[in-house]
């Protein structure tokens, strides 16, 4: 059983819609509903009665509800209590990202990282945009790396989160090379003859940003969807067989466009792209929450690189274990 299983059924009880609940977590209605599917068959019980309209609790659902609310609580305050004792987190940095930039910008970016400012000990929860954030907010992690676009903002109060630029990058069309290197699609495509295109599903948040694109879009794009999928790096995988056209963050794609087995499929015009700027987030520290000495110091030394402008690298930070 997953605490998130709880977390959706609670949103569902209060909602009383599935396709409402799903938008507020962050997830498709097929995800969602697969997801209080496994929490009624880890019980042996039906807690929805799928019979009603609106969406209503069973009698069992009811009973439930209350002990879901009470399971939640022991968990977050269990979690709170062993966090502030056990001293072996403090030395480590626990990261909620992404699923997207975990498997991209992360790696890279901590090797670069650790190359001037010095090893760092984390912990990577790779998760959906809404957990993430949620996972900030209740304080699951130190430090919550995401992407940010105005029109697609994160509402965290700026009085009591910080926030880091580390930079951007662009979500772009691409599709598989010929034999000649060539993209084998080439946008715009026309109304008898919609190119095939590989969709994120439709709470994903790099699909909002697609549908920013196609909203804003001068020329027109003709796509036609044939395949569906909440993970950037699912879409680029069909990208490869050839199935159609993705958009897909630049640094999802950086070896595959070196090595031509992706190209963009936008002819490099930049018409049909959207900039978006990743953001590095942390709970501000207070006299009650004073934070993680190491989260500290890292966080210091970005702010310096960031007044820097980024043009020189500031001196190595000693780390406790060095001292």
């Amino acid at each position: 059983m997953e605490t998130k299983w709880l977390e959706d059924f609670v949103s569902l009880a209060e909602t009383n819609s599935f396709s409402r609940s799903a938008e507020l977590r962050h997830v498709t209605q097929p995800a969602f509903s697969r997801r209080i599917q496994s929490l009624e068959a880890w019980l042996g019980s039906d807690l929805i009665d799928r019979t009603s309209y609106p969406t209503r609790l069973t009698h069992a659902g009811e009973v439930f509800y209350e002990q879901a609310i009470a399971m939640l609580g022991q968990i977050n305050n269990a979690r709170a209590l062993l966090r502030g004792k056990r001293t072996s987190t403090q030395t480590t940095v626990d990261f909620a990202v992404p699923h997207t930039l975990s498997l991209t910008y992360v790696p890279r970016w901590l090797t670069g990282l650790e190359s001037a400012f010095g090893e760092i000990n984390s912990r990577l929860l790779a998760l959906n945009v809404h957990d993430a954030v949620m996972t900030l907010v209740e304080g699951g992690c130190d430090l919550l790396l995401c992407y940010h676009h105005p029109r697609q903002p994160l509402l965290l109060d700026a009085s009591q989160y910080d926030m880091i630029s580390m930079g951007s990058e662009a979500l772009r069309a691409y599709t598989r090379c010929n034999k000649q290197g060539l993209p084998e699609l080439q946008l715009p495509g026309t109304p008898d003859t919609p190119l095939p295109f590989l969709a994120y599903a439709n709470n994903a948040y790099l699909g909002r940003m697609v549908d920013l694109i196609l909203n804003d879009a001068r020329v027109p794009l003709h796509l036609e969807k044939c395949y569906e999928t909440d993970m950037a790096e699912g879409l680029k995988m069909m990208a490869l067989e050839g199935r159609g056209i993705a958009f897909l963050p630049e640094s999802a794609v950086t070896r595959e466009l070196k090595q031509k087995q992706l190209a963009r499929a936008d002819g490099n015009s930049g018409g049909w792209e959207v900039n978006m700027e990743i953001r590095l987030y942390r709970e501000r520290p207070s006299l009650q929450r004073p934070g993680k000495l190491i989260v500290s110091r890292l966080w210091d030394y970005l702010e310096q690189l960031q007044d820097s402008g980024k043009n020189s690298k500031p001196k190595r930070t000693r780390l406790a274990s060095e001292k």
